[in-house]
């Protein structure tokens, strides 16, 4: 199988819900929540899109950069390159159903794991897209990113990801107002300082706080002993007019300076490029949701590893391109 092939199928097979656009950004699904879109005009998804893409590299040829080094540790485990697939549930709800829940998790896993790297599976308000999802990950090194519901059912959750051996879980704080939590009366909120001691306290696993967009919600996540933000809007999908996360990921990166906290970026990753710009703007590691949601419906695990090779190939590529020999490397000089 190609990636033209698997691209393909996955246009035929999403329907309505994803014309694979040349320029995914945002603007034939706009307001399709559920679905694939932006909240609401779609003007989150859209301004988080054309703000990533306008940031430029910088090429540079005069260099000793020719073989670099993609290679990164994530919480102990060895990557082959920065990226992790990101947290997507609602196969039927949100992209037309031609996978189950349980066929596109395992597609999901199981293709990361063949490019080098790993999954995060996701919470719902379907209880069986979570258990699909830690079954899926069973001792394979994946992370279960749990809903903002109440504390007690996180912890429940939180629990049941234990039994798996998960590697880490996180809460999903950017899902604070979704959509498709609603439709099966799921209640998700926002958490205060002290929910959040609850939830860390409650486990050994590493915990990671996703939907971190300002400098203050990022020292408070070091504060409270989370091993790992996601500078993420969730995709533009639950708040429409905000920032995007490039825009803010250089603050919060000088905030958080060298301290022991991974740094995740989340938002229209596309290609190599993109994970190279986030790179370039503090990011440690890079999670893309879209294409690998073509990947699996396109050639389920193959579709996805082939997406996740494309990528790195790309992101390869730059590196040669920019000078950079390794990841460490990366800075800022690499964009304008």
């Amino acid at each position: 199988m190609e990636l033209k092939e698997v691209l393909k199928n996955a246009k035929d097979r999403l329907y309505s819900t994803c014309k694979i656009c040349k320029e995914c950004n945002g603007v034939y699904c706009a307001g399709s929540v559920p679905g694939m879109g932006g909240a609401g005009t779609g003007e989150a998804f859209k301004h988080s899109y054309n703000t990533l893409k306008n940031i430029k590299l910088n090429l540079k040829t005069i260099h000793d950069a020719k073989d670099p080094n993609l290679k990164t540790n994530f919480l102990g485990v060895d990557l082959d390159l920065p990226f992790i697939s990101a947290p997507v549930t609602g196969s039927k709800v949100n992209f037309g159903g031609y996978l189950t829940e349980e066929e596109y998790v395992n597609s999901v896993v199981s293709g990361s794991l063949k490019s080098g790297t790993i999954a995060m599976i996701g919470d719902s308000g379907d209880p069986s897209f979570y258990i699909d999802g830690l079954k899926a990950i069973k001792d394979k090194n994946g992370i279960a990113i749990i809903k903002p519901r109440e504390n007690d059912e996180i912890i429940k959750r939180i629990k049941m990801a234990e039994d798996v051996n998960a590697l880490a879980v996180g809460i999903d704080l950017d899902g604070a107002g979704l959509v498709t939590m609603r439709l099966f009366n799921q209640y998700v909120g926002p958490k205060t300082k002290e929910d959040l001691i609850e939830i860390i306290n409650s486990t050994k696993l590493p915990v990671i706080l996703k939907g971190i967009m300002s400098v203050e919600e990022a020292l408070i996540a070091k504060e409270v002993g989370a091993k790992a933000i996601v500078v993420s809007n969730h995709g533009g999908r639950v708040l429409n007019h905000t920032k995007a996360p490039c825009e803010v990921l250089p603050k919060i990166k000088e905030a958080l300076k060298d301290d022991d906290i991974i740094i995740i970026a989340d938002g229209n990753v596309r290609e190599g490029c993109d994970m190279l710009k986030y790179l370039a703007l503090g990011a440690d590691i890079v999670l893309a949701a879209r294409p690998i949601i073509w990947g699996a419906v396109g050639g389920q695990d193959e579709g996805v590893s082939l997406i996740i090779d494309n990528m790195r190939n790309e992101l390869y590529k730059s590196m040669i391109l920019t000078g950079c020999k390794n990841l460490k490397s990366i800075n800022s000089s690499v964009i304008s």
